[in-house]
């Protein structure tokens, strides 16, 4: 099946994390009919590293008004393609041994999309840790990925590929809408064993950037049941927390909590325990940073070099 497969890879200023993702591909024992990398207008090494590395680069065109970067970049490549499956990656992902045959023995038509696994490595990375847990939940299993979108060409194209969704944000939600008013099948999974990725090692300040970016409007975009008990789970580790001072019998809740916390958390990255035991702490920072995406919702922010409206 990788005879069949092109993977697009959108690229903007990425000449530091396409080495692991591009030697991660060719080590794969499944290989691709082509990988392409769509150099989204990068001032760094992006285009030659791809070449170096034996991946095929695409020069992307201005970008029009009404598009954005990714829909645009990821567009261009799906023009190019000549596989009749397209897998889009970001470039922060990589693939684990075997993990690029595991996924697509997971396709089974339609769009199919894979959570990468969290590599986290940094103390300021655990506050990622209830976003991680929301997107998940969130998506899994009848949503999509941002960062992983394995499509056959007939599926992309009755949708209106990229072009249909050119102006989001979080083009994925709004993809998966889009192919299940078509009648095309969705699915989506965790990807432990399969491929990971590390998210905004910068530093608090990219961190904060970027899941302020349109992480408001894609909890609007969640099944109200799920949204509603999402809201329920985390209100409720909290109430042990506000009793700590006052009773005993918050500390064993409290330590149930966490447990649960840190079974959750190892299922979509590599979370440190402590990121567990002191869990309100990362749960208070998802709240301010939710409240600052929905503040900003439909203003400007700055993502990549760009000021772009948030979803």
């Amino acid at each position: 099946m990788g005879s069949s497969l092109t993977i697009i890879i959108p690229a903007r200023n990425e000449e530091h994390n396409l080495p692991a993702l591009l030697c991660s591909i060719n080590a794969q024992a499944s290989h691709p009919l082509e990988v392409l990398v769509v150099d989204d207008g990068s001032t760094d090494r992006t285009a030659a590293v791809a070449r170096e590395l034996g991946a095929t680069v695409i020069a992307s065109q201005p970008l029009p008004d009404g598009w954005r970067g990714k829909t645009w970049a990821c567009h261009q490549g799906a023009q190019a393609a000549r596989g009749e499956l397209l897998l889009f990656l970001d470039a922060d992902t990589w693939f684990e041994p075997g993990g690029l045959a595991k996924i697509l023995a997971a396709h089974h038509g339609g769009a199919f999309s894979v959570g990468p696994y969290h590599a986290v490595r940094e103390p300021h990375e655990q506050l990622s840790l209830f976003f991680n847990l929301n997107m998940t939940a969130g998506t899994v299993p009848r949503g999509l990925f941002g960062q992983v979108l394995l499509v056959d060409r007939a599926s992309y194209r009755q949708v209106g590929g990229h072009e249909a969704v050119k102006g989001r944000i979080l083009e994925n939600f709004w993809l998966a809408g889009q192919f299940r008013a078509a009648g095309v099948p969705v699915r989506s999974m965790t990807g432990r064993g399969m491929i990971s990725l590390r998210m905004y090692p910068g530093g608090v300040r990219e961190l904060v950037e970027g899941w302020t970016k349109g992480f408001a409007s894609g909890a609007g975009q969640t099944p109200r049941g799920k949204l509603v008990g999402l809201v329920c789970w985390m209100i409720g580790l909290m109430l042990p927390v506000v009793f700590l001072p006052f009773t005993v019998w918050a500390w064993p809740v409290y330590a149930v909590c966490a447990a649960q916390v840190a079974w959750a958390s190892r299922q979509v990255g590599a979370f440190r325990w402590y990121a567990a035991a002191l869990y309100p702490v990362p749960l208070i920072f998802f709240f301010a940073v939710f409240a600052r995406s929905a503040m900003r919702s439909g203003k400007q922010v700055t993502w990549k070099g760009r000021s772009i409206r948030a979803d």
